[in-house]
């Protein structure tokens, strides 16, 4: 071999050998890069959104319970309704309403013609917002024996109410109403005490023959931005129907908001219990304009 030949030959077999041999110089220190610990985003707690529990009571039907005025004379007795839930709605007050019996008829003559039930299915349909429903006892009608009943009403009886339930104790909220002798107390009441009742509802109403010769006055005693919503009915067949014509010809003539319905029938249970939903509808209607108007 020729002295380039080996010369060529031996240089890429050294060049190898020093690639492989070991370098005496210090491999540098790779110095980690310090890296944030990905960390793991504790659960936040779940928000407390407030849901209602439903209430069995809004499937039940409200109660009827008894109760008296002891400091009157005789003692003022009454039935009182109270809507479905009021035990478990400790906190919400409700508008009352005072319905009045007939003559020689009982504290419950409302209740036997259907008015407690009437009032259920409104209030659970929500068809109605909740009231309160009192039932005084007339049972002395004819019965000479201390005050009289209009004056236990009004002195006795709607401050024992106030007090004792959860009432929304204003005018505009407090309605009275009767049948035959008790829409007679209802607009004697409903007149002379307009700063307590807001509604009158006089349903066959007989006008007591002392309150004839007065209504007029009665009815201009009342400013007129306190005059009550009334609503008057009654059977075609009524012996009352005239007189109940010229009191109704003088609302009109003094723009005293009212409604006035004459149906078939006549002065009898017969005829009421036929009205009572109307009635009762009537009554929470008004109050369900005052709520928007507020």
């Amino acid at each position: 071999m020729k002295p380039l030949q080996r010369f060529l030959f031996l240089v890429p077999l050294l060049t190898a050998l020093w690639a492989c041999a070991p370098s005496n110089e210090p491999t540098p220190t790779q110095t980690a890069i310090p890296v944030a610990p990905v960390k793991t985003p504790t659960p936040l707690p779940p928000t407390l959104t407030p849901t209602a529990t439903p209430l069995g009571c809004l499937t039940q039907p409200g109660r009827v319970d008894q109760g008296i005025v002891q400091e009157t004379v005789p003692p003022q007795e009454y039935l009182i309704y109270l809507p479905p839930c009021y035990d478990e709605k400790s906190d919400e007050h409700y508008p009352v309403l005072y319905l009045l019996h007939g003559q020689t008829y009982t504290v419950d003559q409302w209740v036997r013609l259907g008015i407690v039930k009437v009032a259920d299915r409104l209030i659970l349909n929500d068809e109605s917002l909740p009231f309160i429903i009192v039932f005084p006892d007339d049972r002395y009608w004819n019965v000479q024996a201390g005050p009289g009943f209009g004056q236990r009403l009004v002195e006795h009886l709607v401050p024992h109410i106030d007090q004792n339930y959860r009432t929304i104790a204003d005018r505009n909220h407090r309605a009275i109403g009767g049948m035959s002798r008790g829409a007679g107390w209802a607009l004697r009441l409903g007149l002379q005490r307009w700063d307590l009742f807001g509604t009158l509802g006089l349903h066959s109403l007989a006008v007591f023959g002392d309150d004839r010769p007065f209504l007029e006055d009665m009815l201009e005693s009342i400013p007129p931005e306190s005059w009550p919503n009334i609503f008057i009915d009654m059977g075609e067949s009524d012996t009352e129907l005239g007189f109940n014509s010229l009191f109704e010809e003088l609302l009109t003539q003094y723009g005293i908001p009212h409604e006035w319905h004459l149906y078939p029938g006549a002065h009898d249970e017969a005829y009421w219990s036929a009205h009572v939903e109307e009635y009762l509808r009537w009554y929470a209607e008004v109050w369900s304009l005052q709520a928007v108007e507020q």
